[in-house]
């Protein structure tokens, strides 16, 4: 995708992609890099969905209510996205490249605690620790998959979220015909799993070490050609993208979160059943995320944003009125749809603060993690107070805030 500068008398004008710019000396995509960080990401993501997705052994377990469910989320979450912002600004600046097995070891750490933790405090403990591990891996990750792409940043994005997206889909169904048959111990099984990311992040890091020199180079000749908005306007349409932010995450977290609770208590499903329902939903996310990359590229990330959050109002609203059936697919529906915002979301937002790919990741990373953390403890206790149903109907209207993509500057119309 093509950039342009931005004059504050004369209007857009057209100038040289900046892509093309790092191309002409970017060399191969690094394919291996982006594989190893696309899986790495699968490892990382499918252990913290495994946290949601332990939900209703904990409240069986340990007496929990839907509160208490909540402040898990927002223990994990809130560690996962505070921290995110400033990993990324801190290695804007002093890039680490073997700070990412040392997030994965705190994801290991986590998980352990968590398999064998006997109180709610641990639990509590255990998700924060987890949660570290994620605020460390998303900025960094960000970067090398940057670096390895040689230019070609949007597949480099795409192939480093799809991981992270399938590891959340697969994370609940492990949890089904592993964890919920086997018990809160088996979590142990998964500690391979970390190990083995932080075996290819050594190696991932040791690459990272010996290119990201030629890549700040690339990185300082790529911006010269970005687009520059004043500073206000470019506060502002963060300040929007958060707002969107908020709706899709607080709505998808409504899913993730309680899902499983809404069939189980609405439909009388089992929990294993219950799970593979879930399992759908978030696989819909992957496909969503997908395809909503390959549709931005061609149509830009405006319409692709107006598309993803307010068109998927009319699901939204239906959802807590239909059967089973008529649920799991309006679900599926969903998913689709909303989770194709993120990618153009995040590409939009580099282009409004090019040069910063840390700060970029980590903020709008952090922020999934953070929004979804404190609407899932918000919806917690509004489900303990009016019902789960009550929830998802008035999470139903939350898509009406798609009307703010109408404040964003069309910065894309200087690459056409």
């Amino acid at each position: 995708m093509s950039q342009a500068a931005l004059t504050p008398d004369r209007g857009p004008k057209a100038t040289t992609p900046p892509e093309a710019t790092a191309q002409s000396g970017a060399g191969e995509t690094a394919f291996a890099v982006l594989l190893s960080l696309s899986f790495c990401h699968l490892l990382n993501d499918m252990i913290q969905s495994l946290v949601p997705a332990l939900y209703p052994i904990l409240k069986q377990n340990y007496a929990l209510d839907f509160g208490q469910i909540g402040l898990i989320t927002l223990a994990f979450q809130c560690t996962a996205s505070l921290l995110q912002p400033l990993v990324g600004l801190y290695t804007d600046r002093r890039p680490m490249p073997y700070s990412l097995p040392v997030g994965m070891a705190s994801t290991l750490v986590g998980l352990l605690v968590l398999s064998q933790a006997g109180s709610y405090g641990v639990i509590l403990l255990a998700a924060a620790l987890i949660g570290v591990g994620s605020s460390v891996f998303h900025p960094e990750s960000s970067r090398v998959a940057r670096l390895a792409s040689g230019g070609r940043y949007g597949l480099a994005q795409s192939l480093f979220q799809v991981g992270g997206n399938f590891g959340q889909a697969i994370g609940p169904l492990l949890a089904a015909f592993i964890v919920a048959p086997r018990g809160q111990g088996s979590l142990v099984w998964f500690s391979a799993a970390a190990l083995l990311g932080m075996v290819l992040l050594v190696r991932v890091g040791g690459w990272y070490a010996r290119n990201r020199i030629a890549g700040a180079s690339r990185g300082r000749a790529a911006g010269a050609g970005a687009v520059t908005l004043p500073r206000g306007r470019v506060l502002f349409a963060v300040a929007v993208l958060v707002a969107l932010l908020f709706s899709k995450n607080v709505y998808t977290a409504s899913l993730s979160s309680y899902y499983t609770f809404y069939l189980i208590q609405r439909f009388g499903v089992s929990v294993q059943a219950a799970q593979i329902y879930l399992f759908v939903f978030l696989a819909s996310l992957v496909v969503g995320l997908v395809l909503g990359g390959l549709v931005s590229d061609r149509v830009g990330r405006l319409p692709v944003i107006w598309f993803s959050i307010l068109g998927v109002l009319p699901f939204t609203l239906a959802l807590p009125y239909v059967g089973l059936t008529t649920t799991v697919i309006l679900t599926i529906v969903i998913g689709l749809i909303i989770s194709s915002a993120f990618p153009a979301i995040l590409v939009y937002a580099q282009q409004l603060m090019p040069g910063k790919v840390g700060l970029v990741a980590g903020l709008f990373f952090g922020l999934s993690f953070g929004l979804g953390g404190l609407g899932a403890a918000a919806l917690g206790q509004m489900a303990d107070w009016a019902g789960i149903d009550t929830v998802y109907r008035i999470c139903s209207f939350l898509p009406l805030l798609g009307v703010l993509t109408a404040f964003l500057p069309n910065i894309e119309r200087a690459t056409r």
